[in-house]
């Protein structure tokens, strides 16, 4: 029931051109998600799901209240005549601070660090579908200058963020702040760069995380055992990190290419220096993560599972299909 209501919501907001609809829809599916993340009634998971809530809750306030303020201006209650500079500030502060976009992004590593690496990866991707849709069919309506703040923010602070970490679900929550700013910050030249890069970023957390879920690590000090189980995972994991981090020849380079080059086309080549010089932050803490998996044994006992095979409990196709598609799909460019 809760499965099939968080993909109901996702998909009434996709179909909906009314304000009172996309509110439902998103309504519906932050009321699926709840339990959720709260099934495990862990302190910290019930922690995580009432921080989420309260945001979510805020968030759907806020653009229940903007989209009745545009209404109130204009008559008309459908996404297209949105033409209150106001009303369209709020309602994308409110998305904003569904998906974690900085300046409103605080509470998504806490958020992240409380859940189960499944339900994580449903937060991080799955649940960034819904406001993503309503911010891309509102971007013409709202200020420039705000859309590259906000993405230009959300790639530092993304970068900043995940360097002192050690927590694995905090570097994933921070490296989705980030990718979301490469996505926002595109917005307004180019909606279908925005697109690849939510599909790509799709491709590659989904990796990330049913890897560390193949492993069960949420530490970097596990990660530096995953080579005695299981070399080939441990190479691949390597990859896909490296391809979170944007290098060529992997899938992450292609979004983050062809957005400087649609930067740099709209003559805006201080923010796409920014943007690159952001992304070589986020490299630095995927390359710390890669060296403890490939270049480090570890020297201390690990409470993880014993490093000699076990039965793996989980399918593997699924993790085998988002490898597949996180390593190669350059030439598709």
């Amino acid at each position: 029931t809760l499965l099939s209501s968080l993909g109901l919501g996702t998909t009434l907001t996709f179909a909906s051109s009314h304000w009172l609809l996309a509110w439902m829809g998103l309504e519906i599916n932050t009321l699926a998600i709840i339990p959720l993340m709260a099934q495990h009634h862990h302190p910290r998971a019930v922690e995580a799901t009432t921080k989420y809530f309260l945001t979510q809750a805020t968030a759907a306030a806020m653009i229940l209240f903007a989209s009745t303020t545009n209404a109130w201006v204009t008559g008309a209650w459908d996404m297209n005549s949105l033409s209150n500079p106001i009303a369209s500030a709020m309602i994308l502060a409110a998305l904003a601070l569904k998906i974690g976009l900085a300046p409103m992004h605080f509470w998504m590593p806490e958020v992240m660090q409380g859940l189960d690496l499944l339900t994580g990866l449903v937060l991080s991707t799955w649940q960034k579908l819904a406001p993503l849709a309503l911010i891309i069919q509102t971007a013409q309506a709202t200020d420039p200058l705000l859309l590259t703040v906000l993405g230009l923010m959300s790639t530092l602070i993304g970068g900043w963020g995940g360097l002192n970490q050690t927590q694995l679900r905090k570097i994933l929550a921070y490296s989705s702040i980030a990718h979301m700013g490469w996505m926002v910050i595109v917005l307004q030249y180019a909606p279908q760069l925005t697109l690849i890069a939510l599909l790509t970023y799709i491709f590659m957390t989904s990796a990330a995380f049913l890897t560390l879920k193949a492993s069960s690590a949420t530490k970097i000090g596990t990660l530096a055992t995953i080579w005695s189980k299981s070399p080939i995972l441990a190479t691949t994991t390597a990859l896909v990190l490296l391809s979170l981090g944007g290098l060529p020849p992997l899938t992450g380079f292609m979004p983050k290419w062809l957005i400087l080059q649609e930067l740099a086309k709209q003559s805006l080549p201080l923010v796409a220096t920014v943007m690159a010089l952001a992304a070589l932050l986020s490299l630095y803490f995927y390359l710390r993560l890669c060296y403890a998996m490939t270049l480090t044994i570890s020297p201390n006992t690990t409470t993880s599972t014993t490093p000699w095979r076990v039965q793996a409990t989980q399918a593997s196709l699924p993790l085998a299909l988002a490898t597949v598609m996180t390593l190669g799909l350059l030439p598709i460019t």
